[in-house]
């Protein structure tokens, strides 16, 4: 592990499959992370479809997670968060590694994403990843007032 990954405690740092039992603790993390966090229905449908979620765990607290749904030849991100307090610890590059490799093992040749245009912190996540810019969603996140927000696609050849 990179010196600059600091777990909160001794723990080892892990990865484990996103199942109902951490529903509620990644719905109170999506709370505190975004102004428009995925519910708690957005996440049993994800889970219910069969995509790949994962939590990265630190003894018995959660750094951050993912979910991602497999495609033909792809894998499209569709939720990645770090815990706020764990923010700016390298979190973000470990998770986007492991979603790298597991999408790799499905035989995926592509990542793809969107993120808000307002994500300023996350397109740079994404960038210095080696994520490139290839199109603009427009109107396509509501933003709590009645209008909706661009999003940025992203893509990462594997």
């Amino acid at each position: 592990m990179s010196a600059m990954l600091q777990a909160p405690d001794t723990a080892e740092v892990r990865f484990e499959a996103l199942t109902p039992l951490w529903l509620d603790e990644i719905v109170r993390i999506e709370l505190t992370a975004y102004a428009h966090p995925w519910t708690m229905a957005n996440f049993k449908d994800a889970l219910a479809a069969g995509y790949q979620g994962q939590i990265l765990l630190a003894g018995s607290t959660v750094l951050g997670y993912f979910v991602a749904m497999r495609g033909v030849d792809e894998v499209h991100l569709l939720n990645i968060t770090v815990t706020p307090s764990y923010q700016r610890q390298g979190w973000s590059h470990l998770m986007l590694d492991a979603l790298a490799l597991w999408s790799r093992g499905q035989g995926a040749q592509w990542l793809w994403l969107e993120a808000r245009v307002s994500n300023l912190r996350a397109l740079q996540v994404y960038t210095r990843y080696g994520f490139n810019r290839v199109g603009l969603r427009k109107d396509y996140y509501p933003d709590g007032n009645g209008k909706r927000e661009h999003a940025i696609v992203m893509s990462l050849a594997l």
